[in-house]
């Protein structure tokens, strides 16, 4: 049994240890962390799940970004300007609470939060083999910043076609960039 709730600034520290237990060390020199630096994570959509004992069991956050050209110039088919998506992470499950279906509900949840909140697309980097079971599949033309394996962008439309047309390199958010309205 789980509780989930929304991250709070109390949260920080714990969630970051997870993180840090779950992932590689230099996990933080991924370029998708890149992309996160002075952005804050969307509200609503980066969650904690606590078990009964009050101890973290996962987390998962997203955060805006941006897809344009290679050249600078964004766009979407023929409309002028940066496409906006969510980029999905880090997730992560506790070691002694994986296999429980707790990575797949925070990423179900929050999916369907995205939604409810206007957001149009998804994207993420990871194994298709587990994530196409969400949705998500590999994204052609849609560029993380190197080094990341092309093969591992991966992305979910919460619209129809909400991927179609959309190409270019993934940035960071704009601060002028107005987030989607439901």
């Amino acid at each position: 049994m789980f509780t989930i709730a929304q991250e709070t600034p109390d949260d920080w520290w714990e969630v970051e240890s997870l993180y840090d237990l779950c992932f590689a060390p230099g996990r933080e020199a991924l370029s998708s962390y890149r992309l996160r630096d002075d952005v804050p994570p969307i509200a609503g959509l980066s969650l904690v799940a606590r078990g009964t004992d009050g101890s973290i069991a996962g987390a998962i956050r997203h955060w805006p970004v941006r897809i344009c050209t290679e050249d600078g110039i964004c766009n979407r088919s023929l409309l002028l300007g940066p496409v906006a998506g969510l980029l999905l992470g880090p997730v992560a499950v506790h070691p002694t609470h994986q296999g429980e279906g707790l990575g797949g509900l925070l990423i179900y949840q929050t999916l369907g939060g995205a939604r409810a909140l206007g957001w149009e697309r998804v994207m993420l980097v990871g194994d298709a083999p587990y994530y196409n079971r969400f949705g998500f599949q590999k994204l052609e033309g849609v560029l993380m910043p190197p080094p990341t394996n092309p093969d591992r962008v991966l992305g979910v439309a919460l619209k129809p076609n909400a991927w179609a047309g959309v190409r270019g390199q993934v940035s960071r958010w704009s601060p002028d960039m107005a987030l989607p309205q439901n």
